[in-house]
């Protein structure tokens, strides 16, 4: 399976615009690299302009998602489509969305961890749903965005329930980049699965994200790592058949002891 990460820098406030560089981009590395999944990063469309969300953001996916369904469908291409600022019933959620080469929407899940750091719970509603598994092409899979990372309690089901990848898509800033590094790969190691990650550049007012995209494989070696400055494409071929390799090597799941685990903490 081949995917191509698109580190992006994203231009506050304007979907219209970031829209158009997505298309381009798509355009172009469709033609170069041949990928099988895109993976866009967080809050592409608007950045985290947060006092100005509601201004901005798209009405109950109306615009954002047909967008990426036709980008699949003419490309022939599987799409994490990051997430966006969606507006749904007057509250604003942080939403991702999956398509298929068909162009079908064949996943969608709303960010549960607000970052307070980034004051995401004054102007953002919390998703009610746990992330589940979905598959592209027969690969069973789990999304997660951002904040979401540093919960291992909401990726560990999906490892039980059989995804081989887990995509991450994330604004997270440079000041807490070595957080963002070794927790990918302790994701990678604990559940046995491929970590890829998609994190944009750039700065708006004090923060700056850092970049520095990754795919981890299921023993927890780093493949491929993005700058933590530079705008760019991140292209790499996995073999999926190396979770199972990794899994019966150290079968965790098959020596877990799920009845002496305190619940709901």
């Amino acid at each position: 399976m081949k995917i191509s990460v698109y580190q992006m820098e994203i231009l506050p406030g304007k979907p219209e615009e970031n829209m158009q560089k997505v298309k381009n981009w798509i355009q172009r590395e469709t033609k170069l690299t041949k990928p099988d999944v895109i993976v866009l990063p967080e809050m592409w469309t608007t950045s985290y302009t947060l006092e100005e969300i509601h201004l901005c953001a798209d009405l109950d996916g109306k615009t954002i998602v047909p967008f990426l369904q036709e980008l699949s469908a003419t490309h022939n291409i599987n799409i994490i489509g990051g997430s966006f600022a969606n507006n749904v019933g007057g509250e604003i959620y942080n939403t991702a969305v999956v398509t298929n080469r068909r162009g079908e929407v064949v996943y969608q899940y709303d960010k549960v961890h607000l970052v307070p750091m980034l004051n995401e719970p004054t102007y953002l509603a919390g998703g009610k749903k746990a992330p589940e598994v979905f598959e592209l092409d027969g690969v069973k899979m789990g999304l997660i965005i951002c904040f979401d990372l540093r919960f291992a309690e909401i990726i560990r089901p999906l490892a039980l329930e059989g995804a081989e990848v887990l995509f991450i898509v994330a604004e997270w800033p440079i000041a807490r980049i070595h957080h963002w590094k070794n927790i990918q790969v302790t994701r990678a190691i604990e559940n046995q699965m491929f970590v890829v990650s998609c994190n944009n550049v750039g700065t708006y007012k004090n923060d700056t994200f850092g970049g520095t995209s990754m795919v981890v494989n299921p023993w927890g070696e780093t493949l491929i790592e993005g700058s933590s400055t530079e705008e760019e494409s991140v292209s790499i071929t996995i073999d999926v058949k190396e979770t199972l390799d990794v899994r019966k090597r150290v079968p965790i799941f098959t020596s877990r002891v799920p009845a002496l685990y305190k619940q709901g903490l």
